[in-house]
C-alpha cells in the first residue's frame, strides 16, 4: 500500500514532469508543444496509473487461486520495482514515455496488491486481532500519502535535478517487502481448504501466533472448511448470480463506491484553495498542506475498531462526515466575508480527514475481508477492486467539471451519498467484530433467504 502512494502526492512533481516534456518535445521536433497536447499528455500520465490499477485487480482472482497470495504478492514486487526502474531511468533517457508506461505498470502493481494485501492480511491474523490487522492496510496508505508530501519538498526530492529520485522511490517499499515475505508463511486457510495440507496450516498458524493454545482458530477453518465441501472458487460472474451472497456482494458495493465518493479527494483538492484565500504563500501552503496528510496518517493509527466494532465506525464516520462537509460548505461560503473564516475551514478539513481516517478507512477494509468465504473472496475483492478504480478514474475526470460548476457546493452531493450509505449500513449490515466467517454468514442468510428455507450450503460443485 505504501509502495501505490510513495511517490504520488508531491505537489512540484507535476510542474517538473511538464517542463521535461515539454523540453523533451523541443529537442525532438524543434518547437515547443502545444498547450492542449501538453494537458493532454499530462491527464493520459495521471489517468493511466487507474487503467493500470482495474488491469491488475481484474486479474487477481485468478492468480490468487492458482498461485496462492504470498507468491503473488512477491512476484508483484518485482514488477513494481521494475515500474519504478523504468521511471528513474526517464529523464537520463530523455523519454516522456517511459513515465507513461513505468506509471502503467505502477499501476497494474497496485491493482494487485491491493486486494492481496487485504486478503492475506486478514487471514494470517487471529480473530481477536483480525479487525485491528486489516485496518492496517489504511495505515500506510496514509503512510504512502505522507511520506509522499515530505518526499516530494523542494528541499528533498521535489527539486528539478532530483524528481526522478522520487518517481522511482516507490520501488523501496516494494524491494523492502521483496527481501522480508519469504520469512513469512502462506495464508493458513489457502493451506488447509485449498491446498488440503492441514499440518503446513497448523505449523504456519504456530509461526505466525507463536506456541500457545489456538484450536479455536483452527476449528473455525474448519468449520468453514466443512461448509465448502462441495463448493469450488467462484468466477466473478458466479459469484454475482449466487443468491446466499447477494447481500455480501450489496454491502461491498455501497462500501467501496462510498470511500470512493465520500469527498476526500475533494477535501485535499480543497486544502490548497482554503489556504490561498487565508493569504499563505505558495512554499507556505505546501509545508501546511502536509498537516492534512499527517492528520489522516496519525487517526489511522488507532486501533479503536476492536472496542467499537466495524458497524459502529463506518456508520458513525458516515453521518459525522457528512455533517462536517455541510460546515465545510458554509465556512467556504463565508470564507470572503470573515478573516478567520479560512482558519476555521481548515480545521473542519483536518477534522473530516481524521474521521475518514479513524472510522471508514480501516473498517470498510475490515468488513471486506470478514463477510465473505474464503470461496467467494477472490472474486469478491475483484469486484471491491475494480469499483475502487473505477471511482478514482470517475472522480479524477469529472471532479474537476464539477467543482468548476458548483464550486464549493459539489460537498453536497457528497454528503448526500454518505447519509444515504449511513442508512442503507445501519439497516442491513450485521456487525462482525469477535464474530467466526461461519456465524456472519448465518447473519447475511436472514438477509439472503428472507421467508425462504435456508439452505445448508451453496452448491457450486
Amino acid at each position: 500500500k505504501l509502495t501505490a502512494r510513495v511517490c504520488s502526492e508531491s505537489f512540484f512533481l507535476s510542474q517538473h514532469v511538464k517542463a521535461f516534456i515539454n523540453e523533451t518535445w523541443l529537442e525532438r521536433y524543434g518547437y515547443p508543444i502545444h498547450q492542449d497536447n501538453l494537458l493532454f499528455l499530462w491527464s493520459i500520465t495521471v489517468s493511466i496509473f487507474g487503467i493500470g490499477g482495474l488491469v491488475g485487480s481484474s486479474g487477481s482472482r485468478y492468480l490468487t487461486v492458482k498461485y496462492g497470495k504470498k507468491k503473488c504478492l512477491l512476484c508483484n514486487n518485482l514488477l513494481m520495482i521494475t515500474a519504478a526502474s523504468v521511471m528513474g531511468c526517464s529523464k537520463m533517457a530523455r523519454s516522456f514515455e517511459m513515465i507513461l508506461i513505468g506509471r502503467f505498470l505502477c499501476g497494474v502493481s497496485a491493482g494487485l496488491c491491493v486486494p492481496l494485501h487485504h486478503q492475506y492480511v486478514g487471514e494470517i491474523s487471529p480473530k481477536k486481532l483480525r479487525g485491528f490487522a486489516n485496518s492496517t492496510a489504511s495505515f500506510f496508505w496514509s503512510l504512502g500519502k505522507a511520506a509522499g508530501q515530505i518526499a516530494g519538498q523542494r528541499e528533498l526530492l521535489g527539486s528539478q535535478s532530483l524528481w526522478p529520485v522520487l518517481m522511482a522511490s516507490c520501488g523501496i517499499p516494494a524491494l523492502v517487502q521483496l527481501l522480508t515475505l519469504p520469512f513469512f508463511p502462506e495464508s493458513p486457510p489457502y493451506l488447509f481448504m485449498h491446498k488440503g495440507d492441514q499440518e503446513g496450516c497448523k505449523k504456519a498458524i504456530r509461526q505466525l501466533w507463536g506456541e500457545g493454545h489456538h484450536q479455536a482458530e483452527i476449528d473455525d477453518i474448519m468449520k468453514e472448511k466443512a461448509t465448502m465441501k462441495n463448493t469450488k472458487i467462484l468466477s466473478v460472474l458466479e459469484l454475482m448470480k449466487e443468491p446466499a451472497f447477494r447481500w455480501q456482494l450489496y454491502m461491498i458495493i455501497v462500501l467501496s463506491a462510498t470511500v470512493q465518493l465520500s469527498g476526500i479527494s475533494a477535501i485535499y483538492f480543497y486544502t490548497f484553495e482554503v489556504l490561498q484565500a487565508a493569504g499563505f504563500d505558495e512554499r507556505m501552503i505546501s509545508y501546511m498542506t502536509l498537516s492534512v496528510g499527517l492528520s489522516e496518517l496519525l487517526a489511522a493509527v488507532s486501533s479503536i475498531i476492536e472496542r467499537l466494532g466495524r458497524k459502529t465506525l463506518v456508520r458513525g464516520g458516515y453521518c459525522i462526515m457528512g455533517s462536517l462537509l455541510a460546515a465545510i460548505t458554509v465556512t467556504l461560503s463565508l470564507q470572503d466575508w470573515y478573516f478567520w473564516m479560512p482558519y476555521c475551514s481548515l480545521c473542519l478539513i483536518i477534522l473530516f480527514v481524521v474521521v475518514f481516517g479513524i472510522g471508514p478507512a480501516g473498517a470498510t477494509i475490515s468488513i471486506r475481508v470478514e463477510i465473505f468465504q474464503m470461496s467467494c473472496r477472490p472474486p469478491a475483492f475483484v469486484i471491491g477492486a475494480v469499483l475502487n478504480w473505477l471511482g478514482i478514474f470517475v472522480i479524477g475526470t469529472t471532479f474537476p467539471f464539477i467543482v468548476e460548476r458548483l464550486k464549493q457546493f459539489c460537498f453536497l452531493i457528497f454528503m448526500g451519498i454518505l447519509f444515504t450509505s449511513g442508512v442503507i449500513v445501519h439497516l442491513f449490515l450485521p456487525e462482525t467484530k469477535g464474530k467466526s466467517i461461519v456465524e456472519i454468514t448465518e447473519e447475511f442468510n436472514k438477509l439472503n433467504f428472507k421467508k425462504k428455507r435456508v439452505p445448508a450450503t451453496p452448491n457450486h460443485g
